[in-house]
């Protein structure tokens, strides 16, 4: 087994020993430096390929401080002020963090600000309102008493947001604030590729510049009591300018409001259904950042140097999934690995050489502290990443921070030693090639290839109480058996669906970019195209509210695919009538069923039909299954309907036949391993392939299975930090036992 390679170190000053010999027991071919620290001369000697981080638009007050009003602007929406009188004051920074944050009173207040009366959606002539920049504050006269009023402002972005988070959490103290600064101004653009230009001279020893990242931080905003306020991993809320609004009025038209970049409070989220104002900008933006990418990957190269891009902290406007990402001659593409999703979401990157990891914990105090045990994040990150990296491999890993933390806790060190070698193993062993996927299933929402692997997310790898329902569809995904691709509703309509998809995936809350919004009401196509596909054979699966948009008397525009619909307070006077429950069928056959539960659901037997709700609803649950949070009020169309749970009065699980294809609901999945398994019945299930669902598959679900037929191997993971027992099936029926150890992994030839 190879014990070298394919790893990249963090190092620091004065830490040259320890980071050898670190190096050398992990098996880093490359060294790098983290943010606020340097690499010694005797690093830079141990004749490893050398990463040095840099930040193209931070680090550089000596020219910012100069030019304060080139920093990176972004709109702010105030709280609501209730007008009492006929005159209302609005304080501009009541909930933002003023050392972060200040108005920019520079570009004239009445073309790029906005006053609305939020009770009406008015916006407010400028004539009727004025700004005071002492106290931070407009005031509104001509008001309607009782109605609300927001100001929509233009603020400079005053310290970077990653390097403020680093400082705070790593307790900096008076260390200097770092300010961004806006390459959309022609000036500070000059002093960027001419700082560049000089760094690559001064650093003739750096084998790969990593770029971290590039221009536009994702919208990262902070309240007055230093927490975060805003956070959206897709938001290009921090990339205005007046400048740059100007040159997109010039360019597509049409002139933004403010409106179109606070909307209404929500930032453009990319939950939010994606209007043309905020498609328009996200190519505007787009065009300019890749062009000044490439450019700065031109000098790389020119240099002798790789250039590698972070994605993560300023990654906004480079679009890896968007068409020409490949065109900007980028070498590499690193990110953080939070889970298999998030693995996934660097693996699949097309247009670059190679895809590395950055594994976690990250080597900071709020990890390595006396008490803690950071070997068990390392291990649980890693199981989580390996699933997915027998999916679709990364060809590097690595680790960030400090590594005088991390060398202070020797099971942490040892942790990192064996998945190290275990990364490198399964490399040496497969060739890097990704193991074979046996369904196409394709994710259906409005975003589509765009934001693969980004669906259902909000910050990079943290789901909410909102969101951990769907995101844990994705992360069951990252690791199966299956080949996963991300369509929009658009693609649909233009292409319809891609003759090899086996399984269509879409769902969300009513409302939002993953289930759609009025794109059912507005255009019939896109329900004709799927109903004729799943008809002619075709796989549907809707998850939480699919297809949702209140038209024509029903909520679920496919609920005919489905098999089920939700009562939106409409429909009460029409009685729904639930068949009984079929316990026992090929998508719940890894269920386990507590038996007392299940003697109490078979005894209690149905509710007697009631006007407005019907019978067939068990009067006790049969559960077994976590749907997450709860979709309240589903129902069957019909008493054809296969319900496999509707516990509680409304269906968390149905099938449904609809001609020669299948539909299935489900109300939701969080991720673990049963559902996982679950899931992957749904799949075999919906798309008529349950006769090869036996091979190369485990009979744990706490255990996957990936096969590499090119290699003419298999291997067994156990996902778990607990001993597991499995039997594998492979083709032709047979089986063997397998007992693997905690986070253990076991190869097999063919």
């Amino acid at each position: 087994m190879t014990t070298t390679g394919r790893f990249t170190l963090p190092s620091e000053e004065n830490f040259a020993e320890k980071t050898k010999e670190l190096a050398a027991l992990w098996g880093a071919d490359a060294i790098r430096n983290s943010d606020g620290t340097h690499l010694d001369e005797a690093v830079l000697a141990l004749g490893k390929k050398i990463y040095s981080a840099y930040f193209p638009t931070r680090a550089h007050n000596e020219w910012i401080t100069l030019h304060m009003d080139e920093t990176p602007q972004v709109y702010l929406l105030t709280q609501r002020v209730l007008a009492e009188s006929d005159t209302v004051s609005i304080d501009l920074m009541a909930t933002f963090y003023e050392e972060q944050l200040t108005p920019n009173y520079d570009a004239d207040p009445a073309r790029y600000w906005e006053v609305i009366d939020r009770t009406t959606g008015a916006i407010v002539d400028p004539a009727n309102w004025t700004v005071d920049a002492a106290s931070h504050s407009v005031t509104v006269t001509g008001a309607t008493p009782m109605h609300e009023y927001t100001v929509s402002f233009l603020a400079y972005i005053i310290w970077d947001p990653v390097e403020m988070y680093n400082h705070l959490t790593n307790d900096w103290g008076d260390k200097e604030h770092e300010i961004p600064f806006d390459i959309y101004h022609p000036a500070t653009r000059k002093f960027v590729f001419d700082t560049f230009e000089q760094w690559l001279k001064d650093n003739p020893t750096t084998d790969v510049v990593r770029f971290t990242t590039f221009f536009y931080q994702f919208t990262l905003l902070f309240d007055q009591k230093h927490r975060e306020k805003i956070v959206d991993w897709f938001g290009c809320s921090c990339t205005v300018s007046p400048a740059a609004l100007d040159d997109f009025e010039k360019e597509y038209g049409y002139r933004l409001r403010p409106e179109d970049f606070v909307d209404g409070g929500c930032y453009n989220s990319a939950w939010r259904v994606p209007r043309k104002a905020q498609r328009d900008w996200i190519d505007f933006l787009s065009g300019f950042v890749r062009r000044n990418v490439k450019q700065l990957a031109d000098m790389s190269h020119a240099a002798g140097k790789e250039a590698m891009m972070f994605l993560g902290d300023q990654w906004i406007g480079t679009e890896p999934y968007k068409d020409g990402f490949g065109d900007l001659g980028l070498d590499a593409v690193v990110g953080s690995i939070g889970d298999g999703t998030t693995t996934r979401m660097i693996a699949d990157i097309k247009g670059v050489k190679y895809t590395e990891g950055r594994f976690l914990p990250y080597f900071f105090p709020d990890t390595f502290y006396e008490g803690n045990d950071p070997s068990i994040e390392a291990w649980d990150n890693w199981r989580k990443a390996r699933r997915a990296i027998l999916r679709s491999p990364i060809a590097r890993m690595g680790y960030g921070g400090y590594l005088s933390l991390a060398a202070k806790f020797p099971k942490f060190v040892d942790a990192v030693t064996h998945i190290a070698d275990e990364f490198r193993d399964i490399h040496e062993r497969t060739g890097g090639v990704a193991a074979e996927g046996e369904l196409n299933v394709a994710i259906l929402n409005s975003w589509g290839r765009m934001r693969s692997w980004m669906a259902y997310t909000v910050a990079h790898a943290l789901p909410n109480k909102q969101t951990y329902s769907y995101y844990g569809i994705l992360e069951a995904l990252s690791g199966m058996r299956v080949n996963v691709r991300f369509i929009s509703f658009d693609d649909v309509l233009e292409h319809g669906v891609d003759p090899d998809v086996d399984v269509v995936i879409t769902g969300g809350p009513v409302d939002t970019a993953y289930s759609g919004g009025d794109v059912w009401a507005k255009d019939p196509r896109l329900a004709e195209t799927l109903r004729a596909w799943v008809r002619g054979g075709g796989a549907l699966v809707g998850v939480g509210e699919p297809s949702s948009q209140w038209f024509q008397g029903r909520f679920f525009q496919l609920a005919d695919v489905l098999g089920v619909d939700e009562e939106r307070f409409q429909t009460l006077s029409v009685d729904k009538y639930f068949p009984p429950v079929t316990p026992d069928h090929f998508i719940t056959e890894d269920v386990p069923v507590d038996a007392a539960a299940r003697e109490a659901w078979e005894q209690s037997g149905y509710r007697i039909p009631l006007s407005g709700c019907g019978g067939g609803q068990g009067k006790a649950p049969l559960g077994g299954i976590d749907f997450g949070e709860p979709i309240a009020n589903t129902f069957p169309i019909n008493e054809d309907v296969t319900l496999l749970r509707a516990d509680g009065g409304q269906v968390q699980l149905a099938v449904n036949e609809y001609g020669k294809g299948r539909g299935v609901y489900v109300s939701g999945l969080p991720y673990s391993a049963a559902n996982a398994r679950l899931l992957e019945r749904i799949l075999f299930y919906a798309s008529h392939n349950e006769d090869r669902y036996a091979a190369f598959s485990s009979s744990n679900p706490e255990c996957e299975v990936a096969h590499f037929p090119e290699q003419g191997l298999y291997c067994v993971v156990n996902n778990t930090d607990q001993p597991q027992h499995t039997t594998v099936t492979v083709e032709g029926g047979s089986t063997e036992d397998f007992d693997l150890e905690p986070s253990g992994i076991a190869w097999r030839e063919l």
